[in-house]
């Protein structure tokens, strides 16, 4: 180092060895910095690139798995249009059935519900609920309720001495072939009167009445059948439901037979279909006041079955139980019972061997091995003078006592 004056002043200067270390230093100090930044970017950019690669990987793995259908196992493979056809239909069976199973659960409960809500009202008299209580656990092939009057005491003891087993031998009926049979009846307008006392001493005797919470009377036959089915299901639970008239022979073991046929069938609804004209003028039989529901005058009704005997299952009586509040009543019982029906997944079958005549037409379908199930005169919508004839019907086209206790359901 040295000094030198210049103007009176002093200059200092440095070695230039000096000045060059301080360049190199410099220099090498950028060198050192972009080195390490480009260490430092390559450092980062290559996880980032195998992350990447990674993801995509996943990403691509999962692709593939919904397009092989969601199975890790299947690879590679082609699915034809059969096999997503076969797949769809396999699909479409099993929502069927789940929808099915729930259907039936619901009406079982809807039915436990009705008999619930039909004993705490009262619909099935003290009798008939010590009766349900002892049988409810037994399953029945069907129940017949024989609709009957206070006047008819001769019509029932026309039909106890004909088709309808009394004593020990309809006990066995019920224990051996699952078959309940009552004469249904209500109350009259009376309560507790003569009419009703007679009715309870011709009980006690032979024990074969299903007291209904009803006021008799014959424009009141509709509500009659409605409360006939809802006490009915409540009390016995059985595959089909039966109404038939007092004054109607029947053939028991060849009605069992017949619905027997049928209980693959959950809402079936047995009879002899017809489709009468809508009666519009007052004062005749059958007159309908509510014609013109129908549409013009002249216009026939629905197809329904003939109220002298029909069946329905036990989907459809419950049914009716459930819904009898609000199901409306006709002037005539069989068109009201069509009417509940109609707009419902129903299968109605038209049976002629439920609406026989008298002799000699069924004895004749009797000779050629074509027993019928029931025999009545369309003209007295009945056998005429039952009480008096129909000994003689029995007679020359009953089945015989020995099929009954042969038939197997």
């Amino acid at each position: 180092m040295s000094f030198k004056s210049r103007g009176g002043g002093f200059v200092v200067e440095l070695p230039s060895r000096s000045f060059v270390s301080k360049k190199w230093t410099l220099l090498l100090c950028i060198s050192c910095f972009c080195a390490g930044m480009l260490f430092t970017s390559r450092l980062w950019t290559e996880p980032e690139t195998k992350d990447l690669t990674r993801t995509t990987g996943t990403e691509d793995g999962q692709l593939k798995l919904v397009l092989d259908g969601c199975d890790p196992s299947i690879k590679n493979v082609k699915r034809e249009p059969k096999d997503v056809l076969g797949e769809v239909s396999k699909t479409h069976n099993a929502i069927q059935t789940l929808d099915k199973t729930i259907s039936n659960l619901e009406m079982e409960l809807a039915a436990a519900r009705a008999t619930q809500e039909s004993i705490l009202n009262g619909a099935p008299t003290s009798d008939n609920l010590k009766l349900a209580e002892s049988t409810k656990k037994r399953k029945y092939l069907m129940v017949v309720g024989i609709n009957t009057a206070f006047s008819s005491r001769k019509r029932r003891d026309s039909v106890r001495a004909t088709w309808l087993p009394q004593g020990e031998k309809r006990k066995r009926l019920e224990e051996e072939k699952g078959i309940i049979a009552r004469f249904v009846i209500g109350h009259s307008a009376t309560s507790g009167g003569i009419l009703d006392r007679a009715i309870e001493a011709e009980d006690r005797k032979h024990g074969d009445f299903l007291r209904l919470d009803h006021v008799e009377g014959y424009l009141e036959l509709s509500a009659k059948t409605k409360i006939y089915f809802a006490t009915a299901v409540a009390l016995w639970d059985a595959d089909f439901y039966v109404k038939v008239d007092d004054d109607v022979h029947v053939n028991i073991a060849t009605l069992g037979t017949t619905l027997a046929r049928h209980r693959s069938k959950p809402r079936v609804y047995i009879g002899c279909m017809k489709s009468g004209p809508v009666l519009a003028q007052k004062g005749v039989r059958y007159h309908e006041p509510e014609y013109w529901k129908f549409g013009e005058e002249g216009n026939k009704y629905f197809r329904h079955a003939t109220g002298q005997l029909y069946a329905i299952s036990k989907d459809l009586a419950t049914y009716v139980s459930i819904n009898r509040h609000v199901l409306h009543k006709y002037a005539n019982e069989d068109v009201s019972l069509g009417a509940w029906f109609i707009g419902l997944d129903v299968v109605h079958i038209d049976d002629r061997r439920l609406c026989c005549g008298t002799p000699p037409d069924c004895e004749w379908k009797a000779q050629a091995g074509n027993v019928c199930v029931a025999s009545f005169d369309w003209s007295c919508s009945g056998i005429c003078k039952s009480s008096e004839r129909i000994k003689e019907v029995h007679r020359r086209c009953g089945e015989g006592e020995n099929a009954l206790w042969s038939a197997t359901f």
